[in-house]
């Protein structure tokens, strides 16, 4: 049996499964919907974690400018959020305002008493990650950019590997990127990074054949780390993105263990399926309880929702294994 290395969180959200599947979703899904505050139309793609007696979030809300901008919100049961109806704003180390150009799909990591935010940062009009930290979620202070554009998908481990910190991410293009292998960097600081190694590729599998992009923070077992990650394949509609897993070792986390060959969860609600952009089911966060195995999954649905989804550590890591 596999075991979760971390914290218990006792009243993480919850709703029994009723058949084996590896992933079920929240039957009173979507959690938030369109124009959830004022002058923003879709809030999606947001990060989640425990913070307190509370859960916190950094979301990304689609202004009704059409320019995506991060939000704080917070919740008593990590299902039903409010928001602050101005964006973040975020400071340099000098206290001086740094200005944001355009940040969506967050992501949000505990390491030792700080909180890391991972966003797609505008620099000059290009994509790449930035990252800033914050202990109180009340004043947030930017690090820097890993690297030049392009890039997407900054994903960081809960803790330092061998001395240094290790983050994902996902090199692309300018546009609606038709191509994307996972790759792993490191750094001593946060600021410079390097030692950059390939992780994943594009498989044969239709539906992880054109891209793949790392989803939540990676969750640390006795087995190694659990990855989801979105897969996507091109149809004569679009593109499609589905929910894939895969184990990684614990030392050296660009060693993949197992991967699996079936997608774990795809579009198949009216929620996932019709939408800003339709099709589209992309995992940010989870929250998860060391004492329970369970697993509470955050994804953005058809670029309009949030939708919430549950799994087990052992279901997730059989599953793995197994497809």
């Amino acid at each position: 049996m596999a075991k979760i290395i971390g914290d218990i969180l006792t009243n993480i959200p919850w709703q029994e499964p009723n058949d084996d599947s590896v992933i079920w979703r929240y039957k009173n899904n979507p959690i938030i919907n369109r124009n959830p505050i004022k002058n923003v139309s879709r809030i999606f793609n947001s990060a989640i974690i425990k913070y307190n007696d509370k859960f916190v979030g950094i979301f990304r809300g689609d202004t009704t400018t059409t320019i995506p901008t991060l939000f704080y919100g917070e919740s008593k049961d990590g299902i039903n959020f409010e928001f602050d109806e101005l964006p973040i704003e975020f400071y340099n180390e000098d206290g001086t305002i740094h200005s944001i150009e355009y940040a969506y799909d967050p992501r949000i990591v505990k390491i030792d008493d700080e909180f890391i935010i991972q966003w797609c940062d505008g620099f000059n009009g290009q994509p790449t990650i930035g990252l800033a930290k914050t202990k109180d979620f009340k004043k947030y202070t930017f690090i820097g950019r890993p690297f030049l554009p392009f890039n997407r998908n900054g994903v960081l481990f809960p803790r330092k590997i061998n001395g240094e910190y290790v983050m994902l991410s996902r090199p692309s293009d300018n546009g609606h990127t038709q191509f994307g292998d996972i790759y792993l960097s490191r750094s001593k600081d946060l600021i410079y990074w390097g030692k950059h190694e390939l992780v994943m590729k594009p498989t044969w599998q239709w539906w992880q054949s054109t891209k793949i992009g790392t989803g939540p923070i990676p969750i640390e077992t006795d087995e190694g780390w659990v990855l989801l990650y979105h897969g996507v394949t091109k149809t004569c509609n679009g593109l499609c993105y589905s929910i894939g897993g895969a184990l990684l070792d614990i030392d050296n986390p660009s060693k993949v263990l197992h991967r699996t060959d079936s997608y774990m969860l795809t579009p198949e609600e009216d929620y996932e399926m019709v939408g800003f952009v339709p099709n589209v089911i992309f995992p940010v966060a989870t929250l998860s309880d060391s004492k329970t195995g369970r697993i509470a999954i955050y994804y953005g649905a058809a670029d309009t929702y949030v939708g919430l989804a549950f799994s087990e550590i052992n279901r997730l890591i059989e599953f793995i294994k197994r497809n």
